[in-house]
């Protein structure tokens, strides 16, 4: 699902969460539902068997996300348009039941055998790049289509973002399996979360500065633009091309060179200058992942 450059050209993964989204997700209840509840051992039983405080929802796709994702498709609206349909969107997030078993030996998960004790579990998934994504629907039809044995439980999708974030997901990925995927990257999964706005990294004037900032020390950069990266696009089930919605590499960093620089200077140069960006606040909260282009300044 992702196909993310090499590791010096992208952004270390942050081991910790900023303070201001570490907060929101201890203030929040975490990995709740919209009733306040845990999935993690949830029982299947009375009244833990309640799955959401949506009574009167009828199971279908909130009307903003398709009218965002319609215009995201024909080119006439942006994938930040589709998170921001995202804030007031109810969502479902699948879990399954997790069967136990009493042994001899204690008790022990066994999905072949029922048991009369059941707990819920959140389902997580695993992107071939090893980061953690958090499957979300926007329609029951969708989820069951997808895994007819979970359970959709509805959320509004800034709960499921504080929901991936506290199971250290870096992705949500809307739909899977389905006629269109839209994925939100770790950056927009984190502003939704706090209900705060999103901006692609593409289009982010002040990252633009920072990282231009960052090439003070380095003679040989004449000029740094960031525009759209090869990770930007998605594609339908019938091979359509979509402007948005992909897992990244996001932001393509377009740097132009003096000429003259052997393989060893150039070397240099992205490297160091991959260190100055991965210790700018900015840069590591606002920035998934990226891919560098080299081109030659113009004289």
């Amino acid at each position: 699902m992702d196909q993310r450059p090499p590791a010096e050209q992208r952004p270390p993964a942050p081991r910790q969460l900023p303070g201001h989204i570490a907060a929101a997700l201890a203030g929040s209840g975490g990995a709740t539902d919209s009733a306040g509840q845990p999935w993690a051992g949830r029982s299947l039983a009375g009244e833990d068997a309640k799955i959401h405080n949506f009574e009167d929802d009828d199971g279908t796709a909130d009307a903003g996300y398709l009218a965002a994702v319609d215009a995201l498709r024909s080119a006439a609206g942006d994938e930040a348009a589709v998170v921001a349909s995202l804030a007031t969107a109810r969502v479902f997030v699948p879990i399954v039941a997790r069967l136990a078993e009493e042994s001899d030996h204690g008790t022990h998960a066994d999905p072949l055998h029922g048991d009369k004790q059941a707990d819920m579990a959140l389902v997580t998934l695993k992107a071939p790049d090893g980061r953690t994504a958090l499957p979300v629907f926007t329609s029951a039809t969708a989820l069951e289509a997808w895994h007819p044995q979970a359970r959709p439980v509805a959320v509004y999708a800034a709960r499921a973002a504080l929901s991936a974030v506290a199971e250290g997901a870096e992705l949500l990925v809307l739909d899977p399996g389905s006629e269109y995927t839209f994925v939100v990257r770790r950056p927009a999964v984190w502003a939704l979360a706090q209900q705060q706005e999103w901006r692609p990294s593409y289009a982010d004037p002040e990252l633009a500065r920072a990282m231009a900032e960052a090439t003070a020390g380095y003679p040989p950069v004449r000029r740094v633009e960031l525009e759209p990266g090869g990770g930007v696009a998605s594609s339908t089930a019938g091979g359509a091309v979509v402007p948005g919605g992909g897992p990244g590499p996001e932001l393509r960093v377009v740097l132009y060179l003096t000429d003259g620089l052997d393989a060893a200077g150039v070397q240099a140069v992205v490297s160091g200058l991959n260190a100055e960006w991965s210790r700018n606040a900015v840069f590591a909260e606002r920035v998934d992942s990226i891919e560098v282009k080299l081109l030659r300044a113009a004289e």
